[in-house]
Formats: structure tokens, sequence, C-alpha cells
């Protein structure tokens, strides 16, 4: 008999007893009401009516639910003590009571505690519809992403170094150029006029030393002949060493001289592309101030990006290896660069907490342009034979890390220790090739409640994408702290 039926069977019970009571309820009353008359004393005779109503309702109910007997038995002992006024209110809350306890769906059982042998069965728990996944071991690599800027290895700003007028521009906007390619040519007239005249004066000097050598000799034959001094002589010599300094003096003057003549004409200091160039010929320029142009070198290019301090032991050691591998891909693009680990910076920035990293990529193509952000994952190590389970799987607790396992139909709350994240996996300890683990439902579980398992189509854990059909991907990011849902108490 189901517990509604029984319910509705204790109603009728009720309703039948308490009109038989109450037909011989109004004789009793007279006979109290003179009792009380000639000063006797005791309970009114109803009062004694209802208890026995009360306890023959607790009796018919008895092998039903053992709650509502109990409740009908406190109702007669509390009838005792009560006034007349809430004779009839103590039997219908007693009834409603037996009525409520009835409805109860929880395992009943006889007065004395012990199950009887008329007791309903309780209601089985229906199960929780829940979507599983089973654990697989593979390897699992592990990447830190992080979102880079293109950077040239170099770009040279180019500036006059002495003030003047262009008289050519010899590159476009745009044009790659080798290096020492001339560029710019400055009007130099002034400075080519200064170095004639230095030349013509160098040649003067080298006639005059000339003939001081001359007259040097002949001072040596005459005074080999006791035709002069040796004052004479040292005096010719004091002339040659003279116009000896004299020309020195003025070949430096001419070198000098010609410097700033090599000025005027401007070659690249490196290979690379021109950018903007905001002169033409006839610009005046000013040395060291006015702008000609900027030369970026495109191939080879890098990219730079921060990564957490917590990554620094494996920078390091990827650093020392020498083939650590980056990928860099750009948003609007899905085919991925590869490059190399080129540049670990000596400080920690102390207000973000993050190191500065540099990788170094091929640019033949010029698919990476100086300026534009790229998504950046960078491989540190790989787990092999790790226990993979989806990340969604796993609940934070306050105990630590658990999932639900699927066991004989139940689900079974297992601790784990949470080696590493990546992506939509984890690798975990704590679990067994096969175990299939809780991934959607999992917020109406408790500890062995009965589960309907089914099966997602893609029933691999870290598969194509790591989760049950119809499953978000997580947000997370390798690397990054796993923020799960609580586990239920």
């Amino acid at each position: 008999m189901g517990w509604r039926a029984t319910s509705i069977l204790i109603y009728i019970i009720l309703i039948i007893v308490y009109r038989k009571l109450s037909a011989t309820g109004s004789l009793a009353a007279r006979q109290a009401h003179k009792a009380r008359a000639a000063g006797s004393v005791g309970q009114p005779a109803h009062w004694s009516l209802h208890c026995q109503a009360i306890r023959h309702i607790g009796t018919a109910i008895a092998p039903y639910d053992a709650r509502a007997y109990r409740i009908c038995h406190a109702c007669t002992q509390i009838m005792k003590k009560l006034s007349t006024s809430f004779a009839t209110a103590t039997l219908a809350l007693a009834g409603a009571l037996a009525l409520n306890a009835c409805g109860d769906k929880s395992p009943t059982a006889q007065p004395g505690g012990a199950a009887g042998s008329g007791a309903k069965p309780a209601a089985a728990t229906p199960a929780v519809p829940v979507s599983t996944v089973a654990a697989v071991k593979r390897p699992l690599t592990l990447s830190l992403f992080a979102t880079g800027s293109v950077v040239p290895v170099s770009a040279v700003e180019v500036r006059p170094q002495l003030s003047g007028v262009i008289s050519r521009v010899h590159v476009r906007e745009g044009q790659t150029v080798r290096a020492g390619e001339l560029l710019f040519t400055l009007d130099t007239r002034s400075d080519e006029a200064n170095v004639a005249k230095l030349r013509a004066q160098i040649a003067k000097d080298q006639v005059l030393l000339a003939d001081a050598q001359r007259q040097l000799a002949r001072s040596r034959e005459l005074l080999a002949q006791n035709f002069i001094s040796q004052g004479a002589v040292d005096s010719s010599q004091a002339a040659v060493d003279s116009q000896l300094a004299n020309l020195q003096a003025d070949q430096a003057s001419l070198a000098a001289a010609q410097v700033p003549l090599s000025y005027g004409q401007i070659r690249a200091a490196s290979a690379g592309r021109i950018g903007l160039v905001p002169v033409f010929a006839g610009s005046a320029v000013q040395a060291n101030v006015t702008p000609l142009a900027t030369i970026t070198r495109l191939d080879p290019i890098d990219v730079a990006f921060s990564l957490p301090q917590s990554a620094l032991p494996d920078l390091l050691a990827l650093l020392q290896g020498g083939k650590a591998q980056v990928e860099a891909r750009l948003p609007e693009q899905t085919q991925a660069l590869t490059g190399q680990l080129q540049f670990v910076d000596s400080v920690v920035d102390a207000a973000s907490g993050t190191v500065k990293v540099k990788a170094r990529f091929e640019n033949r193509e010029s698919r990476l342009w100086p300026g534009a952000f790229v998504k950046v994952a960078l491989q540190t190590r790989e787990l092999k034979d790790a226990i993979v389970i989806p990340l969604p799987a796993v609940i934070q607790s306050a105990r630590g890390p658990v999932v639900y396992v699927a066991q004989d139909g139940k689900a079974v709350q297992k601790p784990i220790q949470l080696l590493a994240a990546q992506g939509d996996d984890a690798a975990v300890s704590g679990l067994s090739e096969g175990d299939r683990v809780v991934v959607d439902g999992r917020q109406n579980l408790r500890p062995d409640v009965p589960i309907a398992e089914r099966k997602p189509a893609g029933d691999k854990a870290g598969g194509k994408n790591g989760k049950p059909e119809g499953q978000p991907a997580a947000g997370a990011q390798g690397g990054q702290a796993v923020q799960g849902e609580k586990a239920a108490p």
C-alpha cells in the first residue's frame, strides 16, 4: 500500500472513530455536569472519550508508521492535562500530525523501535543523470601561454650628422636596403672647397719642405770644406724641421675637413626596410636632430612577452638546453610560427611579479610585423604515462581536490592530487586508468548517490577537446592555478 493510500485510510478511520465517540459524548457530558454539580472530583467524561479516540487512532496506524503512533500517544498524555476547551483541538491536531507523519517517505518501524512486519519499504532515491569520461594514461605536454608583441631585432633611426640642405634622396619608402647603401646626399659644396684649399696648402708645404732639404744638403757640403760654420748648418736643419711640421699640420687639417664632407653622404648602418621618409630634396636638416628615416630589420624578428616568476626554473633549464621551441600565432591566423627561446631577463618585475622573455623567429615571408600582438605558447616539459582526466571533473573542496567516480551505479567521491593542468586536461594521482569520472551533473551529486550514467560521444579524457560532448571548454591557462567547483559537504 502506498503512502498516499495509507494517509487516506488513517484519515477515514479518524473520522469514523470521532463520530462514534461523539454520539455517546453528549450523554457522558451531561453525566459529568451532574458530577461536578455534586462536587465530584475527576476528569470530564468526554476527555476520556477523546483520549480513547486518539488511542484507537494510534492503534490503527501503528502498523503503518511508528512515529504516528508515538504522536497519538503523546497527545493522549497532553490531553489529560489540558482544559476542556482544548479537547477537540487536541484531537484534530493528533489526526493532522498522524497524517503528516504517515506522509513521510522514510522507513517505518513498530512502536518498540523494531521493524514491523507490516512496514512499507522506503521509496528508492531517483538516480541522478551524469556524463562520465574514462581516465586514460598518456603523455601530457605542458606549455606556458602568454600574449606577446613583435619587436624588431634592430631599428635604426637615421639622422644627419651635418647641418645643411638635402640635395638628393636615393631611396623610397618601404624599400629594403643593404648595409652601406647610399640613402641621402647633402649639399657639401662649402666643405668640398675647404678640402680643396687644404690640399693646395699641403702641396705648398711639400715644395717648401723640399727647398729646405736642398739648402740643408748644400750647407753640409760647405761645412765639410770649412767654408761655413756649424751654426749655419743647424739653421738649415731647423728650417727643414719647421716645413715638415707645417706639412703634417696641414695634412691633419685636410683629414678633419674630409670628415664632415663624408657626412654629406648618408648610408645605411644596417640592412632592413625603410620606413616613412619625411624629407625631400631641398629640405633643410639640422645635425643630430632631424629624423630622415628608420631602418627596421624584419628577418629574423623577435617576440617579447612576460611570464610569471614561478616559471623561471623551467625557463632557465630550457635556455641552457638551447632547444626550447616557442610558437607564435597571430589572432587572425591559424598556422603558428615556430621559433627559439632567445633571452630571459636578469630581473623580475617587482610590480607585476613577471620576468621578460624574448624568442626569435625566421620571418622571410614577413608574416610577423613589429608592434603586432601574438599569442605565444612555450613548451616546458612533458609528463610521461600520466593519468589524464578532463579538468572540469576536478572539484576544489576544503580537503583539497576531489572527483566523483562512477562505481556500481553510485557516485563515489575520491580525493586526488592535481599534478598539472594543461588546457582542458589535468594530470592527477589517486586514480587508475579506466576510472570513470563524472564531468557533467556533478553539481547535483552527494557521496554514494545513485547515478544514471550516460557516456558522451567523445569518451576519452584529453581527446579532441578533453571534455564530454556538449561541455564548454574550460578557460584556464596552462601553468595557472585551477579554479574548480566546491565539493558538496
